[in-house]
């Protein structure tokens, strides 16, 4: 029994088809909400310390983290970076746990941008 598929045919009356490609309609993925991670300002928490946690925590350079503390300390707020929401949640908790070992009141927030 053979069967003839060069025209993308099949013979068989009762199976009859067309050759064609298979397309599959992919769902559109949304980007994930990006959240705006702040350093908040305290008459308390040494302006070295706030440094260092711009350093270690955000891999800023340190001209970058001596400009961002400083509006810290002059604006009473300071923006440390752009994150998804995972991330961002990460570096608050890492900013917060540093700051309570050190004796800090330092505080960190994030706000959906």
């Amino acid at each position: 029994m053979s069967k003839n598929f060069s025209q993308g045919k099949k013979n068989n009356a009762d199976d009859e088809f067309e050759a064609g490609i298979a397309t599959k309609s992919r769902a559109k993925t949304k980007r994930p909400s990006l959240y705006r991670v702040l350093l908040l300002n305290d008459d308390y928490t040494p302006m070295d310390f706030v440094i260092h946690i711009l350093q270690d925590v955000f891999n800023k350079s340190s001209d970058d983290a001596v400009k961002i503390m400083l509006l810290v300390h002059n604006q009473g707020k300071g923006d440390c970076g752009v994150f998804p929401y995972e991330v961002a949640e990460t570096k608050v908790t890492h900013v917060m746990d540093k700051a309570i070992k050190n004796s800090h009141p330092l505080k960190c927030v994030m706000e959906k941008q």
